[in-house]
């Protein structure tokens, strides 16, 4: 798919920009916005953005990556020693970014659907790309691209090839729409739904219903529901307008509900005065209106109901997220093989380079949906080059013409069949391997080898929240100050080196464990980060050494012993941390030690204090914020004697997470960012910016109907005095889930109804009362998430977050995803 170039006197005019041209020739394909997530560095155009980090000073690591085409907006940025590259100097180097897409977008009148509202977003884009693909050539976003940076890059990929486009767009603030709406114009509109979502950004539902449909303003056609906008005073967009309902009078109304068994529903609709019928393969309700909405586009858009009915009942659920689930012979294996092309393909290749904890990185790959184009594969050949693939599996008739003569190990296969049936000759051994395959190729039975049969009660880690919270952080301490990130006990119970992974991709500056063990596991995976052990033990140090780790020094003893090592290696200025007892009286030097410490350091050749740190007692909790304020009083005072003692200066570290929160002052050259990037931070209560990063799940084994006066579980203690139905599901307390949530103190989700337990907790499985829900066997069982909160199971147990999730067993399947 052949995109088209635009020549350096194109983007002058577009950019309205003062550029500073060394090379006339360049021409521009790609829109590069990431120094971590570089493609096509030949044909790049790398925008400076401002945003938590300044794009200005990666210039010099993407130059070095060979990117000549920069955008930027720093009229005092020196460009003289990029001898051989192009500047485009704008006033917003965002604006830049979408005028230049906007404008690559008006070179199109094919069909273009822009699709916005609080949920469903996504899901709506993928089935409708299902749904029409058969007539046309869609370019749609990939995954969830959908904010002021996602949708110009997605609109970009815009090319003469294809004749029609789905985009979605999001907002979470008012003034955004316009931006995107410039974008995208799209000439059908569709509003999935007005919920809770962001509602954040906006004064009052009103004021964000009439954002959102800002992106519909000069749309031909305008897809809604009544139900959501009957309460809205403005003018609603669209020349043409199409309604959807469910029992009330709309073009589309939904008369009729019927369950047709397990799997399917039947709805009945009436449609221009006459009753038809579409059969949805699903079951929840969110499943269903997106459906819906889905059903009034195709009739919208000329299709008969028939056809319409005939597609919805073979739609396929979308398996948005691309899961990292640990693999055989100590295999890493990444799941993204819902759907197949080359933005999505670039998304998961990132994501594989990121990975550190093998030495080898595997591709499989199949047949790229309708292209048989040695230039589309060309693209896949340059992107397996940027991206460090070591091995391709490729899988298909078209592909294998294509990629014989690529720049790594490449193994041939015709189809899924014939790779399953030559399984064991592949040896996938010590390696992350990376499923991307159009979902006809059914790339789940390769998963289904790879992956490590274990519990069936899993741990889920959204990659995504966990983001989303570290860039809250860096956003309030902003560029000055460095984060180290806590990742001991396990990274709170999530996993170690998968966690250290996206840290370290998202620049953090430190990470922090507890025993030299921890460290070492993360070397051993790749990190190259500096990591600081917390509560070093003098039989360690060797270790600690050995792999570049630094100890903390929290006392006098401590200090001597690891000076001894050092001699012995005969080593200077080894970097070591040194804690201060400012009020926890945990670990540390008192403010009466400090002489002695300063006449063991001063002139010390052989250690550099790297930084002095201390911990806040109660940084979330106002009733101490006194003695808070005298903590960091004490800290300042003491660092400051250090460093006068020592004649240099260092890192000061003493805020957490709630003290990044509450106590700016606290903030110093450094934070540790501990359990508030799992999305809790006690300082906010219930109103806050954070996402919830882990949800721990489980199924029910068993249901069965007790009788009046029965009794459940060990020693009687559940009692069903009026009889009921239980659930047998799948955890207990040796996978975490705590013997005091037994009899009805915990809470359960299933099928959206939150339920009891009953009865005592045992060893491997519980029981929870499920009486008037209809429920099956199977069926999965939240455990907690963003509706039951670590938080709230913490407060049954009078305990803390922290031991609810440090608590999780390793024999609890952990699953990463980043949607």
């Amino acid at each position: 798919m052949n995109h088209l170039l635009y020549s350096v006197e194109e983007l002058t005019e577009i950019f309205n920009a003062r550029a500073f041209v060394r090379d006339r020739g360049s021409v521009i394909r790609t829109l590069l916005t990431d120094s971590r997530k570089l493609n096509d560095p030949a044909k790049g155009l790398f925008f400076a953005l401002k945003s938590r980090r300044d794009g200005h000073s990666f210039i010099s690591e993407v130059y070095k990556q060979g990117v000549r085409n920069f955008v930027i907006s720093d009229p005092d940025f020196s460009i003289l020693q990029f001898k051989d590259a192009n500047f485009f100097l704008v006033q917003d180097t965002l604006m830049a970014l979408q005028s230049l897409s906007a404008s690559h977008r008006s070179r199109y009148d094919y069909p273009v659907i822009g699709i916005t509202g609080s949920n469903g977003k996504t899901i709506v884009k993928e089935w409708l790309y299902q749904l029409l693909s058969p007539e046309n050539n869609i370019i749609r976003s990939p995954k969830s691209f959908n904010s002021q940076i996602g949708v110009p890059v997605s609109v970009w990929e815009m090319n003469e090839e294809y004749d029609f486009a789905i985009f979605e767009a999001g907002i979470s603030k008012s003034g955004e729409m316009e931006n995107l709406a410039k974008i995208i114009r799209p000439t059908i509109g569709i509003l999935t739904n007005i919920g809770e979502a962001h509602q954040i950004g906006f004064e009052s539902n009103e004021e964000k219903i009439s954002e959102k449909l800002k992106l519909f303003e000069l749309a031909d056609l305008f897809i809604y529901s009544g139900k959501y906008l009957h309460e809205f005073q403005g003018t609603l967009p669209g020349e043409n307008k199409f309604t959807w309902s469910f029992y009330e009078k709309a073009d589309l109304e939904i008369i009729k509900v019927e369950s047709l068994d397990n799997k399917f529903q039947v709805l009945l609709a009436q449609y221009l005065g006459r009753e038809i019928q579409a059969i949805i393969p699903f079951k929840d309700q969110a499943s269903l209106e997106n459906a819906v909405i889905c059903w009034a586009t195709m009739l919208a858009l000329g299709y008969e109901p028939g056809e319409a009915s005939i597609r919805l009942e073979k739609l396929i659920p979308i398996g948005m997220r691309l899961e990292l689930k640990n693999g055989i012979n100590n295999c890493s294996v990444i799941d993204d093989s819902y759907s197949l092309d080359l933005s999505s393909l670039a998304i998961a290749l990132d994501f594989l380079k990121q990975q550190n904890q093998h030495p080898r990185r595997t591709l499989i790959l199949s047949d790229i949906p309708g292209v048989d184009s040695e230039l589309v594969y060309e693209k896949v050949r340059h992107l397996l080059v940027n991206k460090s693939v070591d091995r391709l599996i490729a899988v298909g008739e078209k592909i294998i013409k294509y990629v014989t003569d690529f720049p790594c190990e490449v193994e041939l296969f015709k189809s899924t069949e014939d790779l399953l049936s030559q399984f064991s000759s592949l040896k996938f051994q010590n390696e992350t391997v990376l499923l991307k395959g159009a979902r006809t190729f059914g790339f789940e039975d390769i998963s289904q080898l790879l992956t490590q049969k274990v519990h069936e009660t899993v741990l889920e880690i959204n990659l995504n929240a966990l983001e989303h919270n570290l860039n809250y952080y860096k956003s309030e301490i902003g560029t000055g100050t460095k984060i180290m990130a806590m990742v001991k006990a396990f990274s709170y119970g999530s996993g170690s080196f998968e966690i250290a992974n996206l840290l370290e991709f998202n620049k953090v500056d430190y990470l922090a464990v507890a025993y030299a063990d921890e460290g070492v596991a993360l070397r051993k995976a790749g990190s190259s980060l500096p990591i600081m052990v917390m509560s070093p033990d003098a039989r360690a140090f060797d270790t600690i050494i050995k792999h570049e780790l630094e100890p903390e020094i929290y006392s006098v003893r401590v200090l001597n012993e690891f000076e001894e090592v050092l001699k012995l290696k005969n080593l200077s200025n080894y970097p070591v941390h040194i804690k201060l007892d400012t009020g926890m009286h945990r670990l540390g030097f008192m403010e009466e030690e400090l002489d002695q410490l300063l006449s063991l350091l001063n002139g010390n050749k052989l250690m550099h204090v790297q930084s002095v740190f201390s911990h806040l007692v109660a940084s979330e909790d106002p009733e101490h914020d006194d003695f808070t304020s005298q903590q960091i009083s004490l800290f300042i005072k003491l660092s400051d004697k250090i460093r006068e003692g020592l004649g240099y200066s260092f890192i000061r570290h003493l805020a957490n997470s709630s003290g990044i929160s509450r106590w700016p002052d606290a903030r110093f050259e450094m934070v540790r960012l501990g359990i508030g990037l799992y999305g809790i931070d006690s300082a906010f209560g219930n109103k806050s910016p954070l996402q919830t990063v882990t949800s721990l799940k489980t199924s029910i084994s068993q249901i069965k109907k007790i009788p009046a006066g029965d009794t459940v579980g060990y020693s009687r203690e559940g009692k069903m005095p009026d009889g009921g139905t239980i659930a047998t599901v799948k955890i207990g307390y040796a996978d975490g889930y705590n013997r005091g949530l037994g009899n009805g103190k915990g809470k359960m989700l299933v099928r959206g109804n939150i339920v009891p337990t009953i009865g005592k907790i045992c060893m491997d499985m519980c029981m929870i009362d499920i009486t008037g829900i209809n429920a099956e066997e199977g069926d999965e069982v939240v455990v907690f998430n963003d509706v039951i909160r670590v938080e709230d199971i913490a407060k049954q147990l009078n305990t803390i977050p922290y031991e609810v999730l440090t608590g999780i067993s390793q024999r609890v399947k952990r699953i990463y995803y980043y949607e």
